[in-house]
């Protein structure tokens, strides 16, 4: 029984299996051919179709009412049958060969192959002639001031003609008899193997512990399932031992952040989680769905170094003294450890980590140490100078002495505005979370802005326009949204120069935010500095800006308050001259 359902099984499959694929490759062989004898066809209809276009042209027949003439050309025309319809643009038949009294035929403009060819290069239609009551292939095709037409009756020499050629199908029933042939025979060696092990087999696919109750064959077969029972019950214990502990390091594994792989000495992976294909897919050019890619990953060539030194047959090392290293890959503004250590039977662990906010923290705490001790020297040792100039040359007259403590006391109140910048938006940056929310009026904050530059304003002749509307309230920090329309109307007065002006309004509203538009009319900011002009101490200008008391800071300032209260902002020039700043800030 064992041997017969086994083979039943296999020649089940075989006849599925056989009869899908046959009916594809039938389908498929009789749809090519009956397509390839219809183009035959179509291609004989359009070679008779352009004779009988160029005849026409070259004879001016339309012109001179001549179409009659077109029986001239039939006694070249190989299929003597062949009926030809010339048919005006307004479905007027003009001419037809095979009928004699074609003045009086009924439009033809609607006739399926006529639309066929009006909206396409051409158009076939197997139908009833109106007019001759035979059922005809039609093919037409489209010219510039009329159709024509040829047909063939439809009749029994070219209803075969179309039909497919079918002798390839008792060809594959001959390979089909002879595979399942084959197949028979192979199949009854295999059958009494299978008889031997099914009770093995059945035990085993219940995860059961073997006794020696089950009798095998006294030859080859049978030595080899009792080493078989053996070993499956020493790793059955095994596999319950262990089963727990890697419960427990599945679940350690997939709570990590970092992304984890173990690897056998052959580099085969053993285990991983889910971060680990997914950090390796954000260093990789291209997708990558198995952990053991990395290896093929030019990014991670130093690791391939490194495990090359230490999987070689002579390298030993100690449990204590295991080597180990790590490196950092800077990938699409992300930056991700790579750490990798060897166990001492060779097999090795990479871990990747994400520190992207960590690193770009760093660089940005190193860019603004940098900035900030730049721009401090520059007001420092203005204050030096003036003060080691009255020193120097003590007495002073009062004139000049006044003049130079002036001139401290400004580059003073510059060192004081940035540090004060320079604080705020640390603060931002850091402990954004520690700033108040509350509900705000943006139309009320923007007049108190205005009232502290009114006589700014006012001396350099500018138009203000507070255009936003009453009532559009914005849960936020007051002193951080004062502090955005503080730093636009400063830098419109500082850079935008005499009588400008400056238009203020909300554009567009959804359920998550207000969206507003602030813009001056001054000179606006070159194209080239754009994209930059949010960076901490980027000036376009570095003269021009230290000499208004600049700090360079204005604009990061807006971008991350903007930020803060969930939006976004960008900037651009307006074409009738100016700048113009999109932001959005949400209403909760």
């Amino acid at each position: 029984m064992i041997r017969k359902s086994f083979r039943g099984e296999i020649f089940l499959y075989f006849i599925i299996v056989f009869v899908f694929f046959t009916i594809a490759i039938l389908t498929f062989q009789y749809q090519r051919e009956k397509n390839y004898r219809i183009a035959q066809l179509e291609n004989t209809l359009d070679n008779i179709t352009e004779i009988t276009q160029l005849f026409i042209e070259q004879n001016h027949l339309i012109q001179e009412n001549k179409i009659s003439r077109v029986d001239e050309i039939k006694s070249i025309i190989p299929h003597f049958k062949t009926r030809i319809t010339v048919i005006d643009k307004n479905g007027i038949v003009l001419y037809d060969s095979s009928v004699a009294d074609y003045e009086e035929m009924e439009n033809h403009l609607q006739r399926p192959e006529i639309q066929k060819a009006l909206h396409g290069s051409f158009g076939a239609n197997i139908r009833k002639s109106a007019t001759t009551l035979q059922e005809y292939y039609y093919y037409a095709k489209s010219y510039p001031d009329y159709f024509i037409r040829t047909a063939v009756v439809y009749n029994v020499e070219v209803k075969n003609f179309l039909k497919a050629e079918r002798a390839f199908i008792f060809f594959i029933v001959t390979i089909f008899a002879i595979i399942g042939l084959v197949l028979y025979l192979v199949t009854g060696r295999l059958a009494q193997a299978i008889k031997q092990l099914e009770d093995f087999s059945i035990k085993a696919g219940k995860n059961e512990l073997f006794t020696q109750d089950i009798r095998f064959p006294d030859n080859e077969l049978g030595m080899i399932s009792s080493q078989i029972i053996e070993i499956y019950n020493k790793l059955k214990k095994t596999k319950d031992e262990l089963s727990t502990e890697q419960e427990k390091l599945f679940s350690h594994l997939n709570a990590l952040n970092e992304g984890i792989a173990f690897f056998s000495k052959e580099k085969e992976n053993t285990l991983s989680n889910s971060h680990f294909i997914q950090f390796t897919n954000t260093i990789a050019r291209k997708s990558v769905r198995l952990p053991n890619e990395i290896f093929k990953i030019q990014e991670f060539k130093r690791l391939n170094k490194f495990l090359k030194d230490n999987l070689t047959a002579d390298t030993k090392f100690e449990s204590d003294n295991l080597p180990h290293m790590e490196f950092t890959i800077s990938k699409n503004e992300k930056y991700l450890r790579v750490q990798s250590i060897v166990f001492q039977d060779k097999s090795f662990e990479v871990m990747i980590t994400d520190i992207t906010r960590l690193e770009k923290r760093r660089l940005l705490k190193q860019q603004l140490t940098s900035n900030i001790a730049h721009e401090l020297k520059t007001p420092l040792a203005s204050i030096k100078g003036y003060l080691e100039t009255i020193i120097d040359n003590w007495p002073v007259i009062e004139e000049k002495r006044r003049y130079f403590l002036e001139k401290a006391y400004l580059q003073s109140e510059r060192l004081t505005n940035l540090i004060n910048d320079v604080s705020l938006l640390n603060n931002i940056e850091d402990a954004g979370e520690l700033f108040e929310f509350k509900q705000n009026d943006i139309k009320r904050i923007i007049d108190e802005v205005y009232e502290n530059f009114a006589s700014r304003i006012s001396d350099n002749k500018i138009d203000f326009i507070n255009g936003v509307e009453e009532g559009i309230i914005i849960n936020g920090n007051e002193s951080l949204l004062f502090s955005i329309f503080q730093n636009f109307i400063e830098n419109s007065i500082k850079y935008g120069g005499r009588r400008i002006k400056i238009l203020i309004r909300n554009y567009h509203e959804d359920e998550s935010y207000f969206y507003f538009v602030y813009s001056d009319t001054g000179p606006g900011i070159p194209e080239e500095h754009l994209t930059r002009i949010f960076e901490r101490f980027y000036r376009i200008d570095r003269g021009r800006s230290r000499e208004t008391g600049g700090t360079g800071l204005g604009l990061s300032i807006i971008k991350n308050a903007v930020q803060l209260h969930k939006g976004e902002v960008s900037v651009k020039n307006r074409s009738k001259g100016g700048i113009e700043f999109l932001f959005s800030l949400a209403k909760k």
